[in-house]
């Protein structure tokens, strides 16, 4: 029990589901044929790295008390204006297009963090909004003109190929590596930084922060900023891994963003959350995703469903583990827990 109680309750969440992960792969392991088989491996890595970004950013803004509902959108955008301009300049260095869509994404993210810092709009009125304006305009842009492979640069098509190693069957790609080492530097930065344990005390309570003098409004324009850049490459992932761009490109991934988020344990209230959190919710949601498709008999309709559990599940557990803790630790240090009246003296004296 001392041990536990030793624990940070984020490295509690994060343990919690390493083990429903290895769980889920025993149980869909006797499901499904080939399950362990480096096919499969391959495929959820390279979803899990678009899906981890996303959740990073999303994470971010839900430390400062928001939500952010237009990630897709913007995905979606990135995705085809990316591809659009690769297809016109396929001589663009390839770092100079990962800065373009990652500049695409921080000016629409630019666009939310305004409207809900400074125009005090509530964000998830706001992101609602821009989802839809999103993808109405890229609609309109697209002119019902669809972003093929056939003219996009070859170093774009074999990137999400690109292994740094394998182990047996199961091909470490790079773009996942890369997806993994950005979000803990990210992580460690969050924890590190004044700007980071701002993000944090802005979403635990923004009253308190405003009379300590913190940039409130500056601190929720960059998370959105840094949730719109994550969108961006992200984005572009997206179109690395599909190569053909509809103007339906990303649609349904906030959902997935938000039930990463949350299943990684960040609070939905602000204030509590990590990124790392954030990646194993990732990867689980991704897990469970592709993993129902392959289960004979069951409907792909159950998916969105599971996630709809998740995010109402994790919630939950978030609420009930926080009272225990509260109620261990204050019963570890002899004192009682909130709600739990001390013992009279007359009571003490009796005894």
């Amino acid at each position: 029990m001392s041990t536990v109680l030793s624990l940070r309750p984020e490295r509690l969440r994060e343990l919690s589901l390493v083990v429903v992960i290895a769980v889920a792969v025993v149980i869909f392991s006797q499901l499904i044929d080939n399950y362990l088989g480096g096919s499969f491996f391959n495929r959820v890595t390279a979803s899990v790295a678009i899906t981890a970004l996303l959740a990073a950013g999303q994470t971010i803004v839900i430390l400062t008390r928001n939500i952010d509902l237009s990630v897709g959108s913007i995905v979606g955008i990135t995705a085809y204006v990316t591809g659009e301009y690769l297809h016109n300049h396929p001589e663009l260095a390839p770092v100079l297009a990962v800065a373009y869509a990652v500049a695409i994404g921080a000016g629409l993210g630019l666009l939310n963090g305004v409207l809900v810092a400074y125009a005090r709009v509530p964000s998830i009125i706001v992101t609602l909004g821009t989802l839809a304006i999103f993808r109405t305009w890229l609609i309109n842009h697209s002119d019902s003109r669809t972003i093929t492979s056939d003219g996009l640069p070859d170093w774009l098509l074999t990137l999400p190929n690109s292994t740094l190693f394998s182990i047996g069957s199961w091909d470490v790609r790079t773009v996942v590596l890369a997806a993994v080492v950005l979000i803990v530097v990210l992580q460690l930065l969050l924890g590190g930084l004044k700007w980071g344990r701002w993000v944090y005390a802005v979403g635990s309570n923004p009253d308190a922060a405003r009379q300590a003098a913190l940039p409130v409004e500056r601190v929720i324009l960059v998370a959105f900023i840094a949730s719109g850049a994550l969108a961006g490459l992200a984005g572009f992932l997206f179109l690395s891994r599909f190569g053909t761009i509809t103007v339906a490109a990303g649609s349904g991934l906030e959902l997935q963003a938000v039930a990463a988020a949350v299943v990684g344990g960040v609070n939905i209230f602000g204030g509590s959350g990590t990124l790392v959190g954030a990646l194993l919710g990732a990867l689980l949601v991704n897990l469970l995703d592709l993993s129902l498709l392959r289960v004979p008999g069951l409907s792909e309709f159950w998916r969105d469903a599971v996630l709809g559990v998740l995010i109402l599940t994790a919630v939950a557990v978030d609420f009930l583990l926080g009272k225990r803790l509260g109620r261990l630790a204050s019963r570890a240090r002899g004192r009682p827990a909130a709600g739990v009246p001390p013992p009279t003296q007359g009571a003490a004296s009796d005894a």
